[in-house]
């Protein structure tokens, strides 16, 4: 999933009618939209200064660009690597 971060006391939502937040453990925040369901935010205690946004939730144009890969070594046959991001490949634990 791709996603952005923004500090928390700069999120400024248009409306939180239909936000919902979910607690699955002791200091992890996940925001989610109560109508549809899809993830837009998370958040932990331990870095409360920032907020987690789902970059697919932003409308466009958004200015964001790709700087982390994550798991590569998991990614399907059809993803494409782009030269010059940092990388991060999954170790099995």
């Amino acid at each position: 999933m791709a996603a952005t971060s923004v500090p928390a006391d700069r999120l400024h939502l248009l409306s939180s009618e239909t936000l919902s937040w979910y607690q699955p453990a002791e200091g992890v925040h996940y925001g989610f939209c109560r109508r549809c369901g899809s993830s837009l935010f998370w958040k932990t205690d331990a870095k409360s200064s920032s907020v987690s946004i789902a970059a697919g939730t932003l409308d466009q144009p958004t200015g964001l660009r790709t700087t982390t890969a994550w798991w590569v070594s998991d990614a399907a046959d059809y993803h494409e690597r782009q030269a010059g991001l940092t990388e991060h490949l999954y170790d099995g634990d």
